[in-house]
């Protein structure tokens, strides 16, 4: 059954061309540079889908790519809200305070590795949830569509793993909620981002990352924390493409309708070159000199019963702010065990 996106999206392309040709323009937001994957998708795929369709209206839209320049990490929200650009690459993982509900996922480690899957999901909660939604609306954005799935974390340290008690003590670093994942497990968990991780484990910051592997390769991370831990802490959604609300609705609805085409593509884009990159990153990570190691059944299993709960705490500090995190944590989790997920703890049934 089609979403009501969909069905809306199909109504808007299938309108008449109209007389007068237009070109619309657009300045495009990301906090990263056009090196990560979810910022070349808008090169990829997003740009020529949009003008693709346009053009079928006799319209055009140009674009002023303004990456990682007029918003730093976790600012691009922010930059949209103030009407500063019109649309662009929400980082929602490291704008938790705004976007409090579309975290979910880094509450939930241990659920799932495959980042398809919740690539789906998130994109199936945008449209089936309208407390979802409103999250962004909130802050004065529309969500588009094309999710960031991030493939399945690891631990990489510089120095071997073999047991939880070797991480006693170890300081850690590890990207906004996922610095939770560490509890339990004796580690110094250290809030940290990709773009320092390299040079902070260089010069003895923290010992080790929580990163994952389609970023780890192009990031060098191997050449100063060659011991790699795959433990399954999990696929996640960390962003996908917003827009300025106001902008977006003064948009003539074709318009509004090749953004939704563009989203689309650049989710379908950006999915397929990842699973391309993790399966190559792995092999490549372990002929450059990394020893990756899977952790046993029984230290996931040790790993993921010593943590905190952090899901039922962060759901409940939603709720208590009048946003819908129990709602969405039980969404999440029941759209992930009927998706055929196994998560060795079910974070919200406890």
């Amino acid at each position: 059954m089609q979403t009501i996106r969909a069905l809306t999206a199909a109504a808007i392309l299938t309108l008449p061309v109209p007389a007068v040709a237009d070109t619309f323009s657009a300045t495009v937001v990301t906090d990263n540079p056009a090196i990560f994957r979810w910022v070349r998708m808008l090169d990829e795929a997003f740009y020529p889908t949009v003008n693709e369709v346009l053009a079928e209206h006799g319209h055009e839209m140009e674009f002023d790519r303004q990456y990682a320049s007029i918003a730093g990490v976790g600012e691009s929200v922010e930059v949209l809200e103030n009407g500063l650009a019109e649309f662009g690459v929400c980082s929602t993982l490291f704008d938790a305070a705004k976007l409090g509900p579309q975290n979910v996922s880094y509450y939930t480690p241990f659920v799932t590795a495959d980042p398809r899957m919740v690539s789906e999901i998130m994109d199936r909660l945008h449209d089936d949830e309208p407390l979802m939604r409103q999250a962004y609306l909130d802050n004065g954005i529309t969500f588009l569509g094309a999710p960031i799935a991030i493939d399945d974390y690891m631990l990489m340290t510089t120095f071997p793993v073999t047991s939880l008690s070797d991480l006693e003590g170890r300081r850690i670093a590890a990207p906004g909620a996922a610095t939770n994942w560490l509890s339990g497990t004796g580690a110094v968990g250290v809030s940290g981002s990709l773009s320092t991780y390299y040079n902070e484990l260089s010069t003895g910051v923290y010992e080790g990352v929580v990163v994952f592997a389609s970023a780890a390769l192009p990031a060098r991370l191997h050449e100063v924390a060659p011991n790699v831990l795959r433990a399954g802490l999990g696929a996640q959604f960390a962003g996908g493409v917003c827009t300025n609300t106001d902008w977006y609705e003064s948009l003539p609805s074709e318009v509004q309708g090749a953004l939704i085409a563009g989203a689309d593509a650049a989710r379908d884009w950006y999915i397929a070159d990842l699973e391309v990159a993790i399966e190559n990153a792995l092999t490549v990570l372990e002929s450059e000199g990394a020893v990756i190691t899977d952790a046993s059944p029984e230290m996931r299993e040790a790993w993921a019963n010593g943590m905190d709960n952090a899901a039922a705490i962060w759901a409940e500090d939603l709720d208590s702010r009048g946003e819908p995190g129990t709602e969405i944590l039980n969404a999440y989790m029941q759209e992930m065990r009927d998706a055929g997920a196994t998560p060795l703890r079910n974070w919200d049934q406890e």
